[in-house]
């Protein structure tokens, strides 16, 4: 299969906002993740995903970290969940969870998730039943790997945006193969599952298994901890806007990269931190908006 090059010139675009739209016009997005001692993960999801233009975003998070995420930015709204000993969500929490989902556009399932048997259990349960996209990142991915069987019954459209570290672990690999290799065997398992694969690298290739693209943004400085969670609630905030997956993934993946890019140029690559690229979003949105018009 070939693989095309994401640009400004063939970029998959949001349609412009009518004036007479809602916050319910661009959907609800539902964020599950958070647990003690990993709530920047969550925090950094819910920020990007309002930044992204959903109309409402919705954390679910271990209540044992409720106050916390909840104080990290006004305009999203938190659930809590019922959670274990060591403050990661239990798998009792799956009924709420199922209640937080139903209004949802589409969720993401991931950030500061923690490991548990009943994480596992759960992940699994949303991954074969859930009818709305689900982008699955971070330990949601890891969750899948120890069932791997269960990555060809999605219960609905699924973005995978895996590192090469989890993608070897999901297709049963001891290390990431070659990059040459991780990308075909990307391609094969979107095809195979029929999921959205994010193979995250230097340039990221983004694929469904019949497209294949290679991202063109993006560097060495967003090679920090949190970078992932801020592109999951990015793509999730796509979706809430109706764009198709491979869409969403694509112009998500761009716009981050970009937000990268913008931000190193003020702040330098050392400096680069997770939170910058969600404070870049808008200038990101504003430049690929002026390639829209160009294009027009």
């Amino acid at each position: 299969m070939q693989i095309e090059e994401t640009t400004l010139r063939n970029l998959p675009l949001l349609a412009e906002r009518e004036p007479e739209s809602h916050k319910g016009t661009f959907g609800t997005a539902l964020i599950l993740g958070g647990s003690r001692g990993m709530t920047g993960a969550v925090t950094l999801a819910g920020m990007a995903a309002l930044r992204g233009g959903a109309g409402l975003v919705r954390l679910a998070v271990a209540d044992v970290c409720l106050d916390t995420v909840a104080g990290g930015e006004p305009s999203y709204m938190t659930t809590p969940l019922p959670c274990d000993r060591r403050g990661r969500i239990a798998f009792s929490a799956k009924a709420a969870i199922l209640r937080a989902a139903a209004p949802a556009t589409a969720v993401a399932v991931g950030p500061g998730l923690g490991r548990s048997l009943g994480l596992d259990a759960l992940v699994a349960k949303l991954y074969t039943t859930l009818d709305q996209p689900v982008v699955i990142d971070a330990d949601g991915l890891n969750a899948l790997a120890t069932r791997p069987e269960i990555l060809s019954r999605p219960g609905g459209p699924r973005i995978l945006t895996p590192h090469p570290g989890e993608f070897a672990r999901l297709i049963g690999a001891e290390r990431a193969p070659p990059l040459e290799e991780r990308e075909r065997l990307a391609i094969e398992l979107a095809a195979r599952c029929g999921v959205v694969v994010v193979l995250k690298s230097h340039r990221t290739l983004v694929t469904d298994g019949r497209l294949a693209a290679r991202n063109t943004t993006g560097n060495a400085g967003m090679a920090s901890g949190g970078s992932g969670d801020v592109l999951t609630g990015l793509i999730v905030s796509l979706l809430c806007q109706k764009l198709a997956p491979i869409d969403a993934a694509r112009l998500g993946v761009f716009l981050h990269g970009l937000a990268g890019d913008l931000a190193a140029a003020q702040r330098g690559q050392e400096a680069l931190v997770a939170g910058d690229l969600v404070s870049y979003l808008p200038q990101a949105f504003a430049s690929v908006g002026k390639a829209r018009h160009d294009r027009e």
